[in-house]
């Protein structure tokens, strides 16, 4: 299998971060993107603004690379990009210089050469089997191992609060939206100017919508916003503010805060959503599980997280947690039911292989359906996966990861306890002690 590539699945931050590193340790590697250019799902957010720094988003390796390959100007360090700058002067600068990016090859399976997932015979002998989609014909391409960076963009959890769809949301598609709309954009704009809007969702990515359609509302006043919350509201649903050693994280909380208090937008808390029906008018009833409703909706705007897909891993063996779908060994540092505030230990390959050998999972995809990656998380995770793929044990096990702190600490899995938080949560300390790492509550990339 030493003749055969490593194939790094997606070209997002991440994924590319892999490839630049798989250069650098001189191992051949095909990147493989379902899009057509790099950082395609990055693409899709252009407009919303990072909360994190350039200089927490360019990997080491990728950097390396770029200044070697010339032309490169990096950003200044302390400054914020949009995803659209993200892709223009990072990732696609990144894909060009690696020059080993396939676009339009979509992944549909992955498999041991030969062997179905039942086989014991074998298989970590044989190469990987991966099955792609381009332009419309299916082709295969071996692999001596496979990164996993699909991310889960793809995946927007459903209005639903039992984690399916909502009764009526799939009949109701053109009224609601998984993503945060760009109110720049004149159609986007005109589509929710003047209308009552629910607000599904509490992390980053809701504040961002909280804080454009009160904006919106301040314009025209006729707009309206009714903010259902599956949890109770608590003194942390907007992060840790002030408290927040990433600025721009806690200033997005501060903003929402200020928008939610405000006269346009209506706060409902403890609402799991349960259907999406018609009212006489047309307009649209969004009502909850305890059959409390909110009426006269005109549109409706989910973004209550998102989950990966596992669907063409289903020939390779995995060890996945049962309630996250992450990698088993990383989904005790993670897990929101537990804690927002649990510190992030190191992790690497180890917590990212599976017991399919060779294969790992990494970025935003090994968290599953947990909230809150940040991208230097994913850069320290690929830097280790690509030093035991050139066999560098002691480079691989050496991991560190130094995650800013969010001010916040409590378990979101007591949502249904407003001051839960008060109490020390998983952190058992007192508001005046100490934060640590949050992973729970901040959304972004």
């Amino acid at each position: 299998m030493s003749t055969q590539p490593v194939v790094v699945i997606g070209a997002g931050p991440i994924g590319l971060a892999a490839a630049a590193n798989l250069r650098e340790r001189g191992l051949d590697a095909v990147v493989l993107e379902a899009g057509s250019t790099a950082g395609a799902s990055v693409a899709e957010w252009s407009h919303v603004r990072l909360f994190s720094p350039w200089c927490e988003l360019v990997d080491p390796a990728a950097r390396r690379l770029l200044e070697q390959s010339g032309g490169w100007v990096e950003q200044q360090p302390d400054s914020y990009p949009t995803g659209a700058d993200w892709h223009t002067y990072y990732l696609q600068p990144l894909a060009d210089a690696l020059g080993n990016v396939r676009y339009g090859a979509r992944v549909v399976g992955v498999a041991r050469q030969g062997r179905d997932v039942m086989v014991d015979s074998g298989r970590s002998d044989l190469p990987f089997a991966v099955h792609l989609e381009v332009d419309g014909e299916e082709q295969h391409l071996p692999a001596r191992a496979v990164i996993d960076a699909s991310g889960t963009w793809t995946g927007p959890n459903p209005l639903g609060a039992d984690g399916l769809p909502a009764l009526g949301e799939r009949d109701n598609a053109a009224r609601i939206t998984y993503r945060i709309p760009d109110l720049r954009d004149p159609d986007q704009r005109a589509r929710y100017a003047g209308k009552h809007v629910v607000v599904a969702g509490t992390g980053a990515s809701a504040q961002t919508v909280l804080i454009g359609l009160a904006g919106l509302a301040e314009e025209d006043p006729a707009t309206r916003v009714s903010w259902i919350l599956r949890r109770a509201h608590s003194a942390d649903t907007f992060g840790g503010g002030d408290n927040d050693q990433l600025v721009e994280r806690g200033n997005l909380g501060n903003r929402a805060k200020t928008a939610v208090s405000g006269d346009h937008v209506t706060t409902v808390p403890q609402f799991r959503a349960s259907s999406v029906t018609h009212q006489s008018d047309g307009r649209l009833v969004v009502t909850s599980v305890e059959g409390q409703q909110v009426a006269d909706v005109d549109e409706i705007v989910v973004v209550t997280g998102f989950r990966p897909d596992l669907s063409f891993l289903s020939e390779v063996r995995l060890d996945l947690d049962p309630v996250l779908s992450a990698p088993k060994a990383l989904a005790p540092l993670i897990d929101p039911n537990v804690h927002s505030c649990g510190t992030v230990s190191p992790h690497g390959f180890q917590e990212l292989a599976q017991p399919e050998d060779g294969l790992f999972l990494a970025g935003m995809k090994s968290y599953g359906r947990a909230p809150s990656f940040l991208a230097l998380t994913g850069f320290e995770q690929v830097r280790s996966v690509v030093a035991e793929l050139a066999g560098d044990r002691d480079a691989a096990e050496r991991v560190e990861l130094t995650l800013p702190e969010t001010g916040v600490c409590g378990g979101s899995g007591l949502f249904d306890e407003p001051d839960a938080e008060a109490s020390g949560g998983c952190c058992g300390a007192t508001e005046a002690q100490p934060q640590l790492i949050t992973l729970g509550r901040a959304g972004g990339q």
